[in-house]
């Protein structure tokens, strides 16, 4: 996820989309938590979306 796609998109996207990130994050934990995780990189992945995510919500707050 590209941090000029984020960009392009409104708060309520923004907001559904983190939400998602969330539960994604939750997910792989609970996965990684019962051993059933094969694919551990994913978990940095979602944490750095979820990080660009807050990122562009911080900057257009910031603007307004």
């Amino acid at each position: 996820m590209k941090p000029s796609d984020l960009r392009a998109k409104d708060q309520p996207a923004l907001d559904k989309e983190l939400q998602d990130l969330l539960r994604a994050q939750f997910s792989l934990r609970m996965q990684k938590a019962t051993q059933q995780l094969t694919n551990t990189s994913q978990i940095r992945k979602v944490r750095r979306d979820i990080a660009r995510v807050r990122t562009v919500l911080a900057e257009k707050a910031r603007a307004k």
